[in-house]
């Protein structure tokens, strides 16, 4: 049974949450996310499994483990990230926000620098201005290849507060747009620009996501 924490206080429409409650931060939950084509039609999903829960100096971290299958059911690959959250501001590990195809691509290439995370803060109101992400890594192949990625997300505000319903239930969510950029360099550099919009739950997380291409809805937390 999901038990959901009650909100600390409100002030001026932007709540404030004292906990770390995010579905990413729940040990040993499973967490899956559809995906749907620009007709609405099933296009797969995502699978992340939570492990690891720890709490240590204020910070509670968390490593997830995420699984992508296309429509037929078949694994397309995946990857493995560090979800962090202190004072109810949740930290995602950038390195989620990769493909695929680019998971796996990278997934035993030997990696040099720091991971990067992306803030959702505790408190959230119509209006405001969220902090950039950036995300920076020279890796080398195993074929000895060497290659860069970056991820540039700027741009981040908070458009509205909208009832959101999706399988896995309904949310009083914060729907935040951003502009986000990816480099992969193995030789040339071709940059991937999109617009994205998506529908954050404080203290919950993120429950749909849209760009162009499709939508991402959230269908279960087990």
């Amino acid at each position: 049974m999901r038990v959901f924490l009650f909100i600390v206080f409100c002030t001026m429409g932007a709540c404030c949450f004292a906990q770390c409650s995010y579905y990413y931060l729940q040990n040993n939950k499973t967490i899956t996310i559809g995906m749907f084509d620009r007709k609405g039609k099933e296009d797969g999903k995502y699978v992340y499994k939570v492990s690891g829960v720890s709490k240590n100096g204020g910070i509670t971290s968390a490593t997830v483990q995420s699984e992508v299958f296309d429509k037929k059911g078949k694994s397309m690959g995946g990857g493995k990230g560090t979800m962090q959250c202190k004072s109810g501001v949740l930290m995602i590990d950038m390195r989620m926000m990769l493909s695929p195809q680019q998971m796996e691509q990278f997934k035993n290439a030997k990696v040099e620098g720091k991971g990067a995370y992306m803030e959702y803060p505790a408190s959230l109101s119509v209006g405001q201005a969220l902090q950039d992400g950036n995300f920076n890594m020279d890796m080398k192949m195993e074929n000895g290849m060497t290659a860069n990625v970056s991820i540039d997300v700027t741009n981040r505000k908070v458009e509205a507060k909208e009832k959101i319903t999706t399988p896995a239930g309904t949310w009083e969510a914060y729907k935040i747009t951003y502009d986000a950029k990816t480099v992969i360099t193995m030789g040339i550099g071709i940059p991937i620009k999109m617009q994205l919009t998506e529908w954050f739950v404080p203290d919950f997380g993120m429950v749909k996501s849209s760009s162009k291409w499709g939508t991402q809805e959230l269908l279960s937390v087990e």
